[in-house]
């Protein structure tokens, strides 16, 4: 395969993550429009999140399961198609104060997210392999970028005064053409392959470098046989850790300054265009701190930076000073995602599989965790209910050697880092 046809991927997947940070940012920005159209207290917001998120939570078991069958090509073009379409609903059901049509819609929506997250994070993971550096951060950096983008675009939305459904049917209808001319430049189908652990037609002799008796994984008993491996789940439980951390700031951080600071609502969307900033630039940092150190010096590293920055946060008596905890959180929640997404790849013809698990675990994170710190909120206000993310971060903290690098992810680690290897690699 050519350098060129490699680099195009690169930048098509760069684009892919940037594009479903965008769709993400533009909805999460609007959620004090949501809040104050529909009338919702704290935990009825929390609970409405956490109906939406039921989409992700049930689509993401299968989610390895269907990149096999499909390729992630086809499949980030359908589940994008209907991200979109679920945000339109939310949309609709917000101008129109109808809250059913909102949670439909964001069931929608979170089935969408889920499985395009996934496929898009194996398609990044056979790219990084193709290069043989850890790019990932890279790709996750380029979500970062579509989150900025996407907060500044709800901020200026939200500043003009315009209306939830006409906002986002401008930027998520924009998003998805630009999104399936994107997934034609992915890896051709016999390099997906080697990440996939399929072959085109069903064949072990589409993943590079295999024979027809090389054994390759496949099927649903294989996508569900990696729930029993016990390094797949604890890196579940390091990206649980990160997934909780940068979703409770997606979700919440904009109220908690509207309401802890008594600011307006382009205060709280600017607030957390702040915090996906932060992450943006942790994340470009991200590839070379890993060739340096290693994976679990940093993870470590960062870790500790996204407790600092919650509790201070969370404990500031001024809004300059929760600002200052707004950069630090948003630092320390920067790599633990797609460093976990790295480390369930580290081995191809395992990776759907273990993806799915680890993407799932992560998932059900992100999205079920912040909603019910919404019925915290409800007793203790925002602020102080954001707290309570310390503590899957020091569980978090406690697990991070199971990220350790395994397979060709640990001889490159060897060759050009000092991070310690898994002797049983």
């Amino acid at each position: 395969m050519s350098r060129d046809t490699v680099r195009q991927a690169s930048l098509a997947v760069f684009l892919v993550f940037a594009l479903n940070g965008f769709n993400f940012a533009n909805w999460a920005a609007r959620i004090p429009a949501l809040r104050d159209e529909l009338e919702l207290t704290p935990d009825r917001v929390g609970i409405l999140l956490l109906i939406g998120s039921l989409g992700s939570i049930g689509a993401l078991p299968l989610s390895g399961l269907v990149v096999q069958r499909l390729g992630a090509r086809r499949t980030v073009a359908i589940f994008a198609s209907i991200n979109t379409a679920g945000l339109l609903i939310a949309a609709a059901g917000v101008d129109l104060g109808r809250i059913v049509v909102v949670g439909v819609g964001l069931v929608v929506f979170g089935v969408g997210t889920g499985v395009w997250d996934a496929a898009m994070n194996l398609e990044g993971a056979a790219v990084e392999q193709r290069l043989g550096r850890s790019i990932m951060p890279r790709f996750h950096a380029g979500f970062s970028f579509g989150t900025m983008a996407g907060a500044g675009a709800g901020a200026l939305a939200a500043y003009l005064d315009a209306s939830v459904l006409a906002h986002l049917a401008v930027t998520v209808g924009t998003s998805l053409a630009l999104v399936l001319a994107c997934v034609q430049r992915f890896l051709p189908a016999g390099a997906e392959a080697a990440a996939r652990g399929t072959a085109p037609g069903g064949g072990a002799d589409g993943v590079l470098g295999a024979s027809p008796a090389t054994p390759v994984h496949r099927g649903a008993r294989h996508t569900f046989g990696a729930w029993l491996e016990p390094r797949t789940l604890l890196i579940g439980v390091v990206v649980l850790a990160a997934a909780l951390t940068e979703g409770a700031a997606n979700d919440w951080v904009s109220l908690a300054v509207v309401d802890g600071f008594d600011q307006s609502h382009a205060t709280g969307a600017l607030t957390f265009a702040l915090f996906v900033t932060a992450m943006t630039g942790m994340r470009l940092l991200g590839t070379g701190l890993l060739d340096r150190y290693g994976r679990i010096v940093v993870l470590r590293a960062t870790a500790v930076l996204s407790l600092v920055g919650l509790l201070l946060f969370g404990l500031a008596p001024s809004l300059w000073l929760a600002l200052v905890g707004v950069v630090l959180w948003g630092f320390g929640a920067a790599l633990g995602f797609p460093v976990g997404m790295s480390a369930a790849s580290d081995e191809p013809l395992r990776a759907a599989a273990r993806v799915s698990v680890v993407s799932t675990i992560g998932y059900t994170a992100f999205l079920a965790g912040p909603p019910l710190l919404g019925l915290l909120a409800q007793h203790v206000g925002y602020r102080q209910a954001l707290l309570a993310i310390a503590v899957p971060v020091v569980i978090g903290l406690l697990v991070l050697p199971a990220a350790a690098p395994r397979g060709a992810a640990a001889r490159r680690a060897a060759a050009g880092s000092p991070e310690r290897v898994d002797p049983r690699a």
